[in-house]
């Protein structure tokens, strides 16, 4: 089966997550392409599968992944499709949180007019050696009040790479299920 991914990230987790997927799904002798959305990804129109991912950063996405999936609407909507959500907020005990993740997916699909069959929320990592002074003065704070790591002299993930693995094997799987 030919696969793509796209993704966006802004601090790299989305990328490692892309990555990750890719490994598995090459693993089950599939044809993966995996494509960075700033670097003209190619179009989905070839693919039987595509998973697109990007990470929230100031309550919205990366603008690569809007533009791509604009560009590739009609395609996208006729395709097995999915979208993988990236941020820190998964990973909050707060429900409100969750939820305020969950609206900036559907304000991106309503913006988009994409109707992916899947959509899944993973979470992130704090980057503490990626930030400058103020960002990590900031993002220490907010994991104070989310009960994350506060200890900024190194990273932290927090991404469910079980979770990854069973998602992408599980929606591809359903592809063939759906085709058969």
């Amino acid at each position: 089966m030919k696969i793509l991914i796209v993704y966006g990230t802004s601090e790299g987790q989305t990328r490692k997550i892309a990555r990750f997927m890719e490994e598995v799904l090459q693993g089950g002798d599939h044809k993966v392409v995996i494509a960075d959305a700033t670097e003209e990804p190619p179009s989905p129109s070839h693919f039987e599968v595509v998973l697109i991912g990007a990470s929230v950063h100031m309550q919205k996405y990366q603008s690569a992944v809007t533009n791509y999936v604009m560009r590739h609407l009609d395609i996208l909507n006729k395709k097995h499709s999915a979208f993988f959500s990236v941020s820190m907020a998964i990973a909050s005990n707060i429900e409100e949180e969750h939820e305020e993740i969950k609206k900036i997916a559907l304000d991106f699909f309503a913006r988009t007019g994409w109707k992916p069959n899947e959509v899944r929320h993973f979470a992130g990592a704090l980057k503490y050696t990626q930030y400058d002074y103020f960002k990590k003065l900031i993002m220490r704070m907010i994991a104070k009040k989310e009960g994350g790591s506060t200890d900024t002299s190194r990273d932290h993930e927090y991404t469910d790479w079980d979770n990854v693995k069973s998602f992408v094997l599980n929606f591809c799987a359903e592809n063939v299920q759906s085709t058969v």
